[in-house]
């Protein structure tokens, strides 16, 4: 862990190290911090944006789901209710992989956040993760993505249900049984 850290930091300094100051910071390194912390709410955003999309797709599923199976819809139609939970499956896996994606991006992001808080005369991130615990303390803060990732884990868990109920066991058994015979 130490090694990763002083290789980002490498990477991060331009300069000796000595020439940056906590009791005096340059209006450059003010300036690149202030468009990091931008840069990071704009990731936020695109979360937000990428969790209500993969939300609403979802939701869109069940709705077509939930029209195929009501007396009003065409029994030829009904053939979908495989395409369609293997649909919702996949799409959030997607969301599953997207939201560690994010994850991850926010962890490296926080990295070199309070690496250059280390030149400032404060470091509010810094000392706002110390406070909440650094996410390892339940009852002061649960990190948004351990929550995060439960939801698509919850659609794909229903999706699999749906199948699984759909599914007749001795269709199954009797499909099974065919391959074996082969």
């Amino acid at each position: 862990m130490a090694d990763d850290k002083d290789k980002i930091k490498s990477k991060l300094l331009n300069l000796p190290e000595a020439d940056l100051k906590a009791d005096s910071p340059s209006t450059a390194l003010l300036g690149q911090y202030n468009l990091y912390v931008q840069g990071i709410d704009k990731i936020s955003d695109r979360r937000q944006t990428a969790n209500s999309f993969f939300l609403s797709l979802n939701t869109g599923v069940c709705a077509v789901i939930g029209y195929l199976f009501s007396k009003d819809s065409a029994p030829e139609l009904r053939s979908l209710y495989w395409i369609l939970p293997l649909a919702g499956i996949l799409l959030s896996y997607f969301w599953y992989r997207l939201v560690m994606s994010y994850r991850q991006l926010n962890s490296g992001k926080f990295t070199i956040l309070h690496m250059m808080e280390k030149y400032l005369p404060l470091a509010p991130y810094d000392a706002e993760w110390s406070a909440l615990g650094e996410g390892k303390v339940k009852n002061k803060y649960v990190p948004l993505t351990h929550i995060e990732v439960w939801i698509p884990r919850l659609f794909i868990t229903m999706y699999v249900i749906m199948i699984l109920i759909w599914t007749p066991l001795a269709e199954i058994v009797k499909y099974y049984s065919k391959m074996m015979q082969k």
